[in-house]
């Protein structure tokens, strides 16, 4: 298969669940529910999440930042009306690491959002994407670079 193309399979697990994943890889269960997994807009809201999250994570490492956490929060406000699309996608990032600071956290998030983050860049471009970042300090025995 092409590098380019990529491709999920679907099991329907009856209701509105689903169990799925790359083919011959990990599984996921996918529940419109939301009972027993997250539902298929949690899911994008995580996939938003992880792509970005990748992104300032390799980008930071190439900073020589080395970070000792990273948490992230993905909300999404949705149309009341159908389609029920996202309408705004807000991230909050912690972060905490030797070496880091603000200025080059914010670089890596505006580089991921910006230009890297491949599921941001498949959304719909009318959706507002917003970030706040917290730094944490590194605790004791973190080097700074």
């Amino acid at each position: 298969m092409s590098d380019n193309i990529r491709q999920v399979d679907l099991t329907w697990q009856g209701g509105l669940r689903f169990r799925g994943g790359k083919p011959g890889g990990p599984v996921l269960e996918i529940d419109g529910d939301v009972v027993s997994g997250p539902g298929p807009m949690h899911t994008l809201l995580l996939a938003v999440g992880t792509c970005s999250g990748s992104d300032v994570a390799l980008i930071l490492a190439k900073m020589r930042v080395q970070l000792s956490k990273f948490e992230m929060a993905v909300k999404g406000v949705r149309r009341t009306e159908d389609p029920k699309r996202y309408v705004s996608i807000h991230l909050d990032y912690r972060l905490s690491g030797a070496g880091l600071d603000e200025t080059r956290a914010r670089r890596a998030i505006d580089l991921s959002i910006e230009r890297y983050c491949s599921v941001i860049h498949s959304l719909n471009p009318d959706i507002p994407i917003t970030y706040d970042v917290v730094i944490e300090p590194a605790g004791p025995g973190a080097a700074a670079s």
